[in-house]
Formats: C-alpha cells, sequence, structure tokens
C-alpha cells in the first residue's frame, strides 16, 4: 500500500534501489566463470563485465580497480568454503559414537578436495588465484587466510582425536588435501573423487591414536 502511495505521489519514474553488496556479489560470480572457462588472466573488467551483463561502468561502480574486484572475489570463495567447513564442524561436535566421528571428519576434510562439479569448479578458481597471489599483492591476503584456514582446521580435526605431533601431523595431511586438489584439477581423469575419497579415508585411518579406533 505505501508503495503503492508513493508511486501515486512521485511524477517521475521510480528509482530502483540496488543492493550495492548483492551486485558486487554477482560480478564475483561472473569472475568465477570466466577464471573457470578462459583462466584468471582472461578476467580483465571488460571480460567480467560482460560475463555479468553489466556496463564496464557499472563494474567500476562498485569495485575501485580491478585488483579490488579479484580481491572481494576471492574473499568470496573463501567465505563459501568458511560456511561449508563449520557445517561440517557442528556435524562433528554432534557425533556420538567414534564411527560418526570418523565419518563426519571424513566430511569434513572433504569439504577440501573437489569430490563433485561444484567443488571441482572452486579447486580450479582456487589454483589459479593462488598462483596469481604470488606476483598480485592484493591477492595475497586472502591467499594466505586459505593456506592458514585449512591447517588451523586440520589442526584443531587432529589434536581434538589426540593425534601426536599435530604441527607435523597437520602440515602432511594439509600438503595431502592440496595435492589430491592440485591433481585432481590437472588431472581430473586419473584423480577422481573416489581416488581422493580412498587416499583421504586411508591417511585418517592410519592417524589413528595406537592404531586402534576409528580417529
Amino acid at each position: 500500500m505505501l508503495i503503492k502511495l508513493a508511486r501515486l505521489c512521485y511524477k517521475g519514474e521510480v528509482p530502483k534501489v540496488v543492493d550495492a553488496e548483492a551486485r558486487r556479489r554477482v560480478v564475483a560470480e561472473a569472475v568465477f566463470r570466466v577464471v573457470r572457462a578462459q583462466g584468471l588472466d582472461q578476467a580483465s573488467l571488460r571480460n567480467v563485465a560482460e560475463e555479468a551483463g553489466l556496463a564496464v561502468g557499472s563494474v567500476r561502480h562498485y569495485f575501485a580497480d580491478h585488483d579490488e574486484l579479484l580481491a572481494f572475489a576471492l574473499e568470496e570463495l573463501v567465505g563459501r568454503v568458511d560456511r561449508r567447513v563449520m557445517a561440517r564442524v557442528a556435524r562433528v561436535r554432534a557425533a556420538s559414537t567414534p564411527e560418526e566421528r570418523f565419518a563426519g571428519v571424513e566430511g569434513l576434510l572433504g569439504e577440501l578436495l573437489p569430490l563433485d562439479p561444484d567443488r571441482h569448479d572452486e579447486a580450479v578458481i582456487w589454483l589459479e588465484f593462488s598462483h596469481a597471489a604470488r606476483t598480485r599483492p592484493a591477492l595475497r591476503p586472502a591467499a594466505r587466510r586459505i593456506h592458514e584456514g585449512i591447517r588451523m582446521v586440520v589442526g584443531r580435526v587432529l589434536a581434538s582425536a589426540g593425534v601426536p605431533d599435530v604441527p607435523v601431523e597437520t602440515e602432511r595431511l594439509a600438503a595431502l588435501l592440496d595435492g589430491l586438489a592440485v591433481d585432481a584439477v590437472l588431472q581430473p581423469d586419473l584423480t577422481t573423487p573416489d581416488l581422493m575419497r580412498a587416499v583421504l579415508r586411508r591417511h585418517l585411518a592410519g592417524l589413528r591414536p595406537g592404531g586402534r579406533g576409528p580417529l
């Protein structure tokens, strides 16, 4: 009713209210599609704007420059994975048996592997951004958070399970996850989801304290 009254009182065209943060996320999704299909080098403002169905000027309205656009997109990727991991953490904490806990830990760490098409796309994008962060300072903070975040999650899982020598085992497991993800991106026909699950399961089984019972 209020909207109708406002329109009656306003003789001109009612301006559209644009959610700036939502529009920035739309542009970030366009970045992901370009990076996934063509690589980060092709994620120019022009190409991203075209993919998003926007004018270049519109993209510039929401991002000061190209570096800010890419950094925002990478932060969006980090946030997406973080939310999934936190949901899995809640399941692990709610486990009532060792078997449920083992399955929960496997599922949690599996969120960091390209086990389905969506996560495979994320791994492709992650690899492109991680490589670019070496020479693009604007991307380094988010890339560093990904690196540290993986190790924080892994370390907490191992520490809560009573695994000895947590720092070394954390790096070993994190390196395993990173390596599987890279191999799955570069050789998806060889490093399949089933193989990655089997490798992760075998590694976790080997970390069982004293070799007895689930992690």
